[in-house]
């Protein structure tokens, strides 16, 4: 038996405290509402309609499975359509979130991305599911093989990206400070290699968060990212202008993770001490905050990018 869906009330406060991964796919949110509801209907729509516009369809299935009910309703919806391919991702996708979260065995959550995967050859979505499971609970080696199966089907996948990125910045954490460390080779090949509007652009700066977040934890940094050398040496500074210039020329309004490439942009322009930069950066975020980078090492993310936000504004 499906679960009863939860107090409306309950809905609102609930994402009155948590950041909205949905971001601004105002399409996205209105499906999301739908299937806490249990009207999967909703989704299978979204779903049917994005086609393999596969950033966007990656993004929506993730922000879909993310919802507490969301594997109860995708059982649902594959008792109504036992042939979905949809319902398989958004139940697949919804047992590695739980997995996750120690509430499912890894296993069936691996084997659930395997059969979708068998169902859309075509799709990188299941694949993705897989390296968003193995970046948390998985060896570095299956982590690159997962990135590979993405990238064979969308070379340019943005989540994937940043998956990996995140994942290679790990290495080494106990060695401290490496200008050449190779999650910096990394991010500027891949960024090389994309088409020249891409938002893999950005990529270069997504890793040097990550790998400051390695070095804070470690204490090789301090926790304030302001106050940390990581942020203006010379490589810093040639990463930050590459990127913030490319977004001034190609800004992709249209890319439904932009904002995820936006908050890191104006975390590092903020660390750098560029407040007008960062200013026209916060301008175009509004009040879509990602926990990603401004939690890093430890903040809370909401009140880190406030303050940010009026710094820059301040000196803007």
């Amino acid at each position: 038996m499906s679960p009863p869906p939860p107090p409306l009330g309950r809905i609102r406060k609930r994402a009155a405290q948590t950041l909205d991964t949905a971001l601004d796919d105002a399409e996205l949110v209105a499906a999301r509402a739908s299937l806490r509801q249990g009207r999967w209907q909703a989704a299978r729509s979204l779903l049917v309609h994005t086609g393999d516009d596969w950033d966007r369809r990656g993004h929506r299935a993730v922000v879909l499975a993310r919802e507490p009910y969301s594997a109860a309703w995708a059982r649902d919806w594959l008792v109504a359509e036992p042939d979905s391919a949809d319902a398989a991702l958004l139940l697949a996708l919804a047992l590695v979130e739980r997995a996750l979260r120690g509430k499912e065995p890894a296993d069936l959550a691996r084997q659930a991305c395997r059969e979708a995967a068998g169902l859309i050859p075509a799709d990188p979505t299941p694949w993705l599911g897989l390296l968003t499971l193995e970046r948390e609970q998985g060896t570095e080696q299956e982590c690159l093989r997962l990135f590979g199966e993405v990238r064979n089907r969308h070379a340019d996948h943005h989540h994937a990206h940043h998956l990996i990125v995140a994942r290679l910045a790990e290495r080494h954490s106990g060695a401290g400070p490496d200008p050449l460390h190779e999650v910096y080779d990394f991010a500027d090949w891949a960024a090389q290699q994309a088409p020249a509007d891409s938002p893999l652009a950005i990529l270069p700066v997504i890793a040097h968060a990550e790998r400051y977040r390695v070095l804070a934890a470690a204490g090789f940094e301090p926790a304030e990212p302001a106050a940390s050398r990581h942020w203006s040496g010379r490589r810093a500074r040639q990463v930050m202008k590459a990127a913030f210039d490319w977004w001034l020329e190609w800004e992709q309004e249209g890319h439904p993770r932009r904002l995820v490439d936006l908050n890191f942009l104006a975390h590092a322009k903020v660390c750098e001490g560029r407040g007008a930069e960062a200013a026209a950066l916060f301008h175009r975020i509004g009040e879509h905050i990602t926990p990603a980078p401004w939690s890093y090492p430890h903040h809370e993310p909401h009140s880190a990018f406030r303050a940010a936000r009026a710094a820059a504004l301040g000196m803007a």
